[in-house]
């Protein structure tokens, strides 16, 4: 087991319909704006964008997002990662109801020496910690929508 590669599923049921959802996860220049944890997103060009995360542990992670999928007709985001995390994420908005279910996917390797040092005596830390900074994220994009 490689103690440095993480793979994450979350799902998100939202009382929003799926196009307006998918509206603002287009934007992630806006994340900061709803979402705590995602601290900046700073855009290089149409397709690049760095961004700044910190969830509960007081470390802030560094990446390069790369558009890598934009389909609005299935309501698919995706972006390679590099950086203090390698690999890709991918937003993924259906109908469910009268709302929508988010699916977000993660596929990453931790770069960053200090982290791979905790792999393994951390690992249920950073896993618990990923878990609270979704949980927030959904908490944030239900409220924003709200108010979009």
């Amino acid at each position: 087991m490689d103690w440095n590669h993480y793979r994450f599923t979350t799902v998100w049921d939202l009382p929003v319909g799926p196009d307006a959802a998918f509206t603002v996860l287009e934007h992630p220049e806006d994340y900061p704006r709803w979402w705590p944890q995602v601290r900046a997103v700073t855009r290089v060009d149409d397709s690049t964008a760095t961004a700044r995360f910190r969830s509960f542990l007081p470390y802030t992670l560094v990446v390069t997002l790369r558009r890598h999928r934009h389909d609005p007709a299935a309501r698919v985001l995706e972006a390679a990662m590099s950086g203090d995390l390698d690999g890709w994420a991918r937003w993924t908005v259906t109908p469910r109801g009268g709302g929508s279910r988010i699916v977000y996917e993660q596929e990453v390797d931790v770069r960053t020496a200090l982290l791979r040092r905790l792999a393994v005596p951390g690992r249920p830390v950073f896993r618990a910690n990923h878990t609270l900074m979704m949980r927030s994220g959904r908490r944030g994009l239900t409220a924003w929508l709200r108010t979009v």
